[in-house]
């Protein structure tokens, strides 16, 4: 090959992963909540995975992304094997919907695709014409890089040295071991796809010959997956596993059966173009796989554990449960995670700084090693849920999640102050325990009413947090303005004690302390649930 030839292979190849990733992403920010909604859908039941995964991945263009996003999410513990499995399976489905885009073979017509989407980009101030527009400009950048590569191989089949390394392929291992080697190089199997069925169009690869090729691609593809398990949990290694098994285990069954059966000739006489019937091959033995292996995904399951020991992930809560650094890949999963993650941090702050109270009030310090311990998963949850934050900043996301992003950051930093509070609940507890300061029955009557008011505001700020429910900020307000009334109300309660010699100094200091400190909490809460206003501002400027 001259170099010319090398170069438009090259730029075409760059142009055609581009258009796909172009693609990927324009759906993924117009599926936006959508796939979200379509994530949530997954539950234990394997066959629902696979139709779950076929979409996605149809949809972000690409399952080696697909598969990553699985491995991040097993080792946050937010998927279990088996529901990565069904992922996994629907996922190499839904990857073969390129191939059959490509054999549509509307190069010609590409520039003017690649036109009406640059023209949508740059002159519409609509996000949704924008972000359809990104998907246009992606199909027409797709078949740009494909009719670049098509002409840098035209001259291949009159050069008779490439003839003679096209018939060494003839031998099947060694065809399917060039496929799996041309998938890991370039990291897609949807270009490597592409590439095959360049060349049968030119005339110089068979169809026998691109079978192989495809069957290598679904091992190829594998790569990505089990270098992005690297440093992860054994569970995560296992998905990864899973998805090489089930590719090695199809192709192995599917190569027996090219010797036996005469699938060459189905295969053509699905189609007269052989672009088309690569197509096919690529489609119908990812459908044939998943239909063998789906009644047996427990056995892979139980097989990857043989094969990748350890003792599964403990429920130690030092640990991010729905967030993991794979998951950035696709943003606006990230997005929906991280809100997970927040909502579990304030539950353990909320929680925390109950047993905190109620530790002081019931006049013990039984719990305290406990409450150090949550705190200091707290603060850990903010450390790494910040980092995460800023990283998913750095991504292309549409307003809505951008806007969410940049309250969540405040969100964060009030729920690590509630946690300081139950820290400072704790050590009075101590305090009171160790000192023996002394306090009345009608006292803690009135701190078991504050503390029930404020633990009563937290949570309905966490559910409006949850439910993104404006409805709900009224009584929210309504309670933190009675809070507030209480406290002032306690306060000169215990000054009144205090003037009648009912208590002594030290523990009216500490009751006041305390007191302050739990309706310092409600502001930190109705600020929690506040942040939920920022919706309608994006709202209105996506509207607009």
């Amino acid at each position: 090959m001259s170099f010319g030839m090398i170069m438009g292979l090259m730029s075409g190849l760059g142009l055609f992963l581009y258009g796909m990733k172009m693609m990927g992403e324009g759906l993924e920010k117009a599926a936006g909540a959508n796939l979200r909604r379509l994530l949530e859908k997954l539950t234990k039941n394997t066959f629902m995975g696979v139709l779950v995964g076929a979409v996605f991945t149809a949809i972000i263009q690409s399952s080696s992304a697909t598969t990553v996003m699985v491995v991040g999410f097993v080792n946050a513990g937010l998927m279990n094997l088996a529901q990565a499995t069904g992922l996994i399976m629907g996922a190499n489905i839904g990857t073969t919907i390129t191939g059959q885009l490509v054999a549509f073979k509307l190069t010609e017509v590409a520039p003017i695709f690649l036109l009406a989407g640059v023209v949508m980009i740059l002159f519409f101030k609509n996000p949704r014409i924008q972000r359809i527009g990104g998907i246009v400009a992606g199909f027409g950048v797709l078949f740009v890089g494909m009719d670049l590569m098509s002409s840098a191989m035209e001259p291949l089949k009159d050069m008779p040295e490439f003839i003679s390394l096209v018939t060494a392929f003839s031998n099947p291992v060694l065809a399917m071991l060039v496929g799996v080697a041309m998938t890991a190089l370039i990291q897609s199997s949807s270009a490597a796809v592409g590439l095959i069925q360049i060349l049968g169009a030119t005339g110089v690869l068979p169809l026998q010959t691109a079978m192989y090729l495809v069957l290598g691609t679904g091992i190829g593809t594998c790569v990505t997956a089990l270098l992005a398990s690297v440093g992860t949990s054994p569970m995560a290694r296992r998905a990864a596993v899973i998805h090489l098994m089930l590719n090695v285990f199809g192709t192995t069954i599917l190569l027996i059966l090219f010797q036996i059966l005469p699938v060459e000739q189905w295969i053509a006489s699905s189609s007269g173009d052989i672009s088309r019937e690569i197509a096919n091959v690529n489609t119908l033995f990812k459908v044939f796989e998943v239909v063998v292996f789906l009644p047996f995904s427990g056995m892979l399951v139980k097989l990857s554990e043989i094969i990748v020991p350890g003792e599964e992930q403990t429920e130690d809560e030092k640990r991010l449960m729905y967030i993991d650094d794979r998951i950035l890949s696709t943003p606006p999963i990230a997005v929906a995670q991280l809100c997970k993650e927040v909502e579990r941090m304030g539950r353990m702050a909320v929680d925390n700084l109950e047993h905190a109270t109620m530790d002081f009030i019931q006049g013990k310090a039984d719990d305290v090693d406990q409450i150090e311990q949550t705190e200091d998963v707290v603060n850990f949850l903010n450390h790494e849920i910040t980092r995460f934050m800023v990283s998913a900043s750095q991504l292309k996301l549409p307003p809505r999640d951008m806007q969410l992003l940049a309250s969540l950051f405040h969100v964060v930093n009030d729920l690590e102050r509630i946690g300081d509070h139950a820290e400072n609940m704790a050590e009075y507890a101590v305090m009171r325990v160790q000192k023996k300061v002394p306090f009345s029955d009608k006292s803690m009557e009135e701190l078991t009413d504050m503390l029930n008011r404020v633990v009563e505001l937290c949570n309905r700020a966490l559910t409006v947090f949850h439910t993104r429910d404006r409805g709900m900020l009224p009584k929210a307000l309504v309670l933190e303005e009675q809070i507030d009334d209480l406290e002032k109300e306690l306060q000169q309660t215990h000054v009144d004690r205090l003037t009648q010699g009912l208590c002594t100094p030290q523990s009216g200091m500490m009751f006041s302390d305390i007191l302050s400190n739990l309706e310092r909490v409600a502001d930190h809460a109705t600020n929690i649930a506040f942040s939920v206003e920022q919706d309608a501002q994006v709202e209105s400027v996506v509207r607009a």
